[in-house]
């Protein structure tokens, strides 16, 4: 894991960031808050296509985010920039083909992206993109994001 002394930042990416890393930026913080680290970590989510950037997250996942007590309500969608891939420690995609678009525009090195569920539990889960379907998909992209999140805070 990281090496350097300061903060572990982390950059949840999805494809619009207004689904499912919106809600991994929430439910991690809280995790880090909830275990009183919040000054060894920076967080923070993009997107790896610009569409809704300066727009907030999607209701659903404002709603699904407030229904287990997080406020992702302020957050503003944003693309992922150049500097990010040399700012943060860990740029973890929800899936693969955020993956694959992380590593295209990556300038260089990707030793930083991962498949976030990948670091979290050793295992190449990907996180559905619920943004099609009902408030259902929603739920179970909390539900995996949240185990995946204290799994991933113990392991850094």
């Amino acid at each position: 894991m990281k090496q350097t002394d300061g903060p572990v930042s982390v950059l949840f990416v999805c494809l619009g960031n207004i689904c499912r890393s919106p809600l991994a930026e929430g439910v991690f913080r809280q995790a880090v808050r909830n275990h009183g680290c919040t000054n060894r970590f920076h967080i923070d989510s993009a997107g790896t296509g610009g569409w809704h950037s300066g727009s907030p997250p999607d209701p659903r996942s404002v709603a699904v985010a407030r229904r287990h007590g997080i406020d992702i309500s302020g957050q503003l969608c944003r693309k992922i920039t150049a500097d990010d891939f040399s700012q943060f420690d860990y740029i973890l995609g929800m899936d693969h083909d955020n993956i694959a678009n992380l590593r295209a525009a990556a300038p260089g090195d990707h030793g930083r992206i991962h498949l976030f569920l990948d670091l979290a539990f050793g295992r190449p889960v990907e996180i559905a993109d619920p943004y099609y379907g009902g408030s259902g998909g929603f739920e179970e992209a909390y539900r995996i994001i949240r185990e995946g999140s204290e799994a991933l805070l113990e392991k850094l």
